[in-house]
């Protein structure tokens, strides 16, 4: 399933203000400054499609894009924005929160994580909590166009170890790069698996 439109719907502040008209939604979610609009720009081949900025903590809505007249992407607020205040971080944490918990409309939720480093305490904390709630997840490996092959299957070899420690079967693994496209057709094959049968993962 390629993606051959994508537009911009709306973008809200509180989980009552999401569109309601009952399509289909996969969301991504990452630690601030991980790559996720990149890589959103990158998946719909929609330059500026989501915003990109080298500022962390840019997203701070819950952005919906209409794709191919069908199912909506949902870019989320990144975690972990350690220059944030106090008050503002709580209001990320709420939006966050409510949204992955109660929209039921949510087919899968897409956690990027940063190919580059070993899997960092917050990253599995997050996916942890995730799991524990039973909402079906991927996790996507960005900015795979910075390391040698060797050191991405490493880094992957790293991960899954980690994620198994606390699952029983590791979650869906993604090695994208916005640069080169690397991993499109593989997120557009897996999510046509479960949007064609209107199921969740």
């Amino acid at each position: 399933m390629a993606i051959r439109k994508a537009e911009f719907v709306c973008s809200s502040e509180r989980l009552e203000q999401c569109p309601n008209d009952g399509r289909a939604e996969v969301a991504f979610i990452g630690r601030s400054n991980v790559g996720k609009s990149s890589l959103i720009n990158m998946l719909t081949r929609v330059n500026g499609l989501a915003k990109v900025s080298g500022m962390p903590g840019k997203t701070r809505l819950i952005n919906h894009f209409l794709i191919n007249d069908a199912w909506y992407l949902v870019d989320l607020p990144g975690y972990g924005y350690a220059q944030a205040s106090q008050k503002l971080r709580a209001g990320f944490e709420r939006m966050i929160r409510s949204y992955i918990l109660q929209r039921e409309n949510l087919y899968c939720l897409f956690v990027l994580v940063d190919a580059r480093h070993e899997p960092l305490k917050q990253d599995l904390e997050f996916i942890a909590w995730v799991g524990e709630h039973a909402v079906p997840l991927a996790i996507v490996l960005t900015k795979c166009d910075k390391l040698t092959a060797r050191e991405l299957e490493a880094n992957k070899t790293i991960y899954q170890q980690k994620l198994l420690e606390f699952w029983e079967e590791c979650p869906p693994l993604f090695s994208t790069s916005s640069t080169s496209a690397m991993g499109r057709e593989d997120l557009e094959t897996y999510i046509e698996s479960f949007i064609t049968n209107n199921e969740r993962v």
